[in-house]
């Protein structure tokens, strides 16, 4: 198994510093590569200069003494850096490489025209001082990144070994100071690009979740920062604005059609005591009081997740109450005692959801088996029974709006298709969810998850 180690931000604002931080590290690599390199070759060309005119003037001056005093001056001009030794006339010059031949014409040109032996110069372009024999070697070397061997005639019969220890190139510190002031300029810029950008944002990303859970106020998004965030902040306000009137007409429209249903409904139960027919009379009351559940279920529908305060309760002992209710009613309802679960809550409306998902365990499933669970952010009510589950393709069909599925469930029980899509506009006004799964042994399971605080609304 290969394991994926993400080192890469996520925020806009740290990518934004990042992305221009290693931009203008790179930018500041490559100039400085490119000035040492320049700078390098610059060095290089004096230094060889430098050899090259040091050892024909060392020469020339040995050819003008006496031979007896020869050593004394090159012991004299010998330090740690430079060493001249004295060495009879070689046979051939010494293999030199294109560049190496190139310096040694070079050196030619700076001798007297009537130097002898002047076949027999060479130059050495060394990496290490080891490559060369320790006679040849100051007494105290210093640290180098290279050797240079001169080797000169004198006159017939003498040789002049030239050799200096080039030292390690220094450090390029003002390009390293100039590199980090110019990534701490380039990030502190991009953190006030990426500030005046993700502000925004980061505000626009709030009020969608918001609407996203529900709740009466409507969030307005400041329209503010650059053109392009701004013109998505002005989109976004209109379009909330237009989906808080659309989901407002739809609420106000059922609240009207309940209501305006309820009068004829009331109308039809006194007329249907008149009828004579036993019979005829328990049919059409069992039928108007289907009606009138659907009645009752739409302008529940309507009110959906608004009008009641949140508070401060026990959902432990909310869930607990409405289950002492259901079994003295007779229902086989059973409660796993939890301890005590503090939440902020529109306590009438949980309680209403809590009773649509123990009424559907009891009237699919048989019975309705209650308990919490601990959730981290929140908790967990679940509802199990022991009725034959939901196929996993309607897990989430059945939360539309009259949507039953009796004939895999229970044919002999109904609904108005209404209780769980209730169920779930008031879990996520909430800021939560609700969800079902067939349980491993047998029955379904409903998990309604709500966070330990309600959203502000």
């Amino acid at each position: 198994m290969v394991m994926r180690f993400k080192v890469w931000p996520r925020t806009l604002a740290v990518q934004l510093i990042a992305v221009t931080g290693i931009a203008v590290a790179l930018s500041n690599l490559a100039v400085a590569f490119w000035f040492e390199y320049g700078n390098q070759q610059q060095s290089t060309t004096s230094i060889y200069e430098r050899v090259l005119d040091r050892a024909a003037a060392t020469a020339t001056t040995l050819a003008a003494i006496p031979e007896n005093s020869r050593h004394v001056v090159t012991t004299s001009m010998s330090s740690r850096a430079w060493k001249f030794t004295m060495l009879p006339v070689p046979a051939h010059p010494l293999p030199m490489t294109e560049d190496e031949h190139v310096l040694a014409k070079r050196l030619g040109t700076m001798l007297p025209d009537r130097t002898p032996h002047q076949d027999v110069i060479s130059v050495q372009l060394r990496k290490s001082v080891g490559e060369l024999p320790p006679e040849f070697v100051p007494s105290q070397p210093v640290p180098t990144s290279g050797v240079i061997q001169t080797v000169v005639p004198v006159d017939r019969n003498t040789m002049l070994s030239a050799v200096l220890l080039r030292a390690p190139e220094p450090w390029p510190l003002e390009i390293f100071v100039a590199a980090v002031v110019a990534i701490l300029v380039a990030s502190l810029s991009a953190a006030l690009v990426a500030r005046r950008v993700v502000r925004p944002l980061s505000e626009l990303t709030q009020a969608a979740t918001q609407v996203a859970a529900g709740g009466n106020a409507v969030p307005h998004v400041d329209e503010a920062g650059p053109d392009d965030v701004r013109n998505a902040a002005i989109a976004f306000n209109a379009m909330t604005a237009k989906v808080t009137r659309t989901l407002d007409s739809q609420r106000h429209l059922l609240s009207a059609v309940g209501h305006d249903l309820r009068t004829p409904l009331t109308a039809m139960r006194i007329n249907l005591e008149f009828i004579a027919d036993d019979e005829l009379r328990e049919g059409l009351m069992r039928n108007l009081e289907e009606l009138q559940a659907l009645t009752e279920q739409v302008l529940a529908a309507a009110k959906g997740a608004g009008g009641e305060r949140p508070r401060n309760v026990d959902l432990s002992a909310l869930v607990e109450s409405l289950c002492t209710d259901l079994d003295e009613l007779g229902e086989p309802v059973s409660w796993a005692n939890h301890s005590p679960a503090p939440i902020s809550c529109r306590p009438n409306e949980i309680r209403r959801a809590v009773r649509n998902l123990v009424e559907n365990a009891v009237a699919y499933g048989h019975k309705a088996e209650v308990r919490i669970a601990d959730s981290g952010d929140g908790y967990d009510v679940l509802v199990e029974d022991e009725g034959p589950g939901i196929p996993e393709g309607d897990h989430q069909r059945v939360f539309e709006p009259f949507v039953r599925l009796e004939s895999s469930r229970n044919e002999a029980t109904g609904g108005t298709g209404l209780g769980l899509t209730l169920v779930k506009a008031i879990a996520e006004g909430h800021g939560g969810i609700v969800n079902l799964e067939n349980r491993p042994g047998g029955g379904l399971r409903a998990r309604m998850h709500l966070p330990r605080m309600a959203p502000a609304g």
